[in-house]
């Protein structure tokens, strides 16, 4: 197995893009990462395309096709990956695994979702599709609705409040103030989240991630090569997946994502590094009690520990772990196949110090953690500047 490198990134900003469609968004961020990562559309030799839901959004299958032929690669192999919410992350893992295996050398992996085009009853039901339909969406339950029950049952075993909970939509708009591709970048506080309107008790809307449009693309190589092409590469010194029932009633327990644990373990065996390692992390806060479960997943705390930890400020930008820089799917937005892309993109410029405004001190070490549905899938990654 070769060892792989990030070589380029690119980005749109997200939000609500009328004025672009579903392909100027692939070829706004995939020119960026391919010029950033100085190479010609003749060098790449397989695209990975992820988007979730894009028949369902603006009528458009075959994307990874589309997206190959946007940035200008004749003929070369396009494959789409959809898998729900973390569709961003599977992706990059094949692209991961496409690079390792010395099958190709230069691979673009790029993710997309124009979800603004269609109704917000039509976007639910889209997302939906996330979750177990015949036994969870079928029967009423909706997907804020899953979550709240995630969170009820936190709260019941660990005594989390509504008001630690409003304290992750607070960390992560901050950041998101600082982040010029976020979709809001207007500070709130925690009186704002229990103000606003309630969607599933006990999350608001405040605490929910909101429908967003927007792309992100990587571009890999072989580490050995990565210095041709960019003087500041990126190792992907880990990729893990795992999953778990699609349906919530069929889990172990509702307090904690297994596919996350799982990936996460297996992710710091073969980096050989401890949570305490980690710098900088994007964890999927699709809501906020998702990142409650993912950073006591992930390691960082002691399960009940966290949502205390982060009302205390512990996971603040250059507090005890910088968690969420971007602003997270909350603040940056979460159009749902860039996602696990722009996770990647963030930790990119933060190992090379390039994220104004918000740069996590000394950035050494980063990961990434990408749900889809409720937790049936999770995808971690682990990166690490090449000094």
């Amino acid at each position: 197995m070769r060892d792989v490198a990030i070589i380029g990134i690119g980005l749109t900003k997200f939000g609500e893009r009328w004025e672009h469609g579903m392909r100027e968004l692939m070829a706004e961020a995939g020119v960026k990462a391919i010029t950033d990562a100085n190479i010609g559309s003749k060098d790449v030799e397989i695209v990975y395309g992820s988007t979730m839901a894009s028949g369902r959004f603006v009528g458009q299958e075959h994307m990874a096709a589309l997206l190959a032929d946007q940035l200008g690669f004749k003929n070369i192999p396009a494959v789409r990956i959809e898998n729900a919410c973390a569709s961003g992350g599977s992706a990059l893992r094949q692209g991961y695994m496409a690079v390792a295996s010395g099958m190709h050398n230069i691979v673009v992996v790029g993710g997309v979702e124009k979800m603004t085009d269609v109704t917000t009853s039509e976007a639910t039901t889209a997302l939906g599709g996330a979750g177990d339909q015949e036994w969870e969406l079928s029967q009423g339950i909706t997907f804020p609705g899953l979550y709240a029950l995630m969170a009820k049952r936190h709260m019941y075993e660990y005594g989390t409040t509504e008001e630690q909970l409003a304290s992750v939509a607070v960390k992560n708009h901050e950041n998101a103030t600082k982040n010029e591709y976020a979709q809001f970048r207007k500070p709130i506080t925690i009186q704002d989240v229990l103000n606003s309107k309630m969607v599933a008790e006990p999350l608001k809307v405040f605490d929910c991630s909101p429908i967003s449009d927007g792309a992100a693309v990587v571009v890999l190589a072989p580490l050995e090569i990565a210095k041709k092409y960019n003087d500041t590469p990126i190792k992907i010194v880990a990729s893990e997946q795992a999953s778990d029932t699609l349906g919530l009633s069929e889990r172990q327990s509702l307090t904690e994502i297994k596919a996350t644990k799982i990936s996460a373990l297996n992710a710091y065996k073969n980096a050989g590094v401890k949570p305490s390692d980690i710098d900088v992390v994007e964890v999927h806060d699709c809501f906020t009690i998702a990142e409650i479960l993912a950073m006591e997943d992930l390691g960082f705390y002691e399960k009940g520990k966290a949502a205390k930890a982060i009302f205390d400020g512990e996971t603040r930008l250059n507090s005890k772990l910088s968690v969420n820089t971007s602003g997270g799917l909350k603040g940056c937005g979460h159009p749902v196949g860039a996602t696990g892309i722009k996770q990647a993109v963030e930790i990119t410029m933060q190992l090379r110090g390039e994220a104004k405004g918000r740069q996590v001190n000394g950035a050494e070490i980063g990961m990434t953690h990408n749900v889809g549905g409720s937790g049936a899938t999770a995808v971690v990654h682990i990166m690490k500047r090449v000094n």
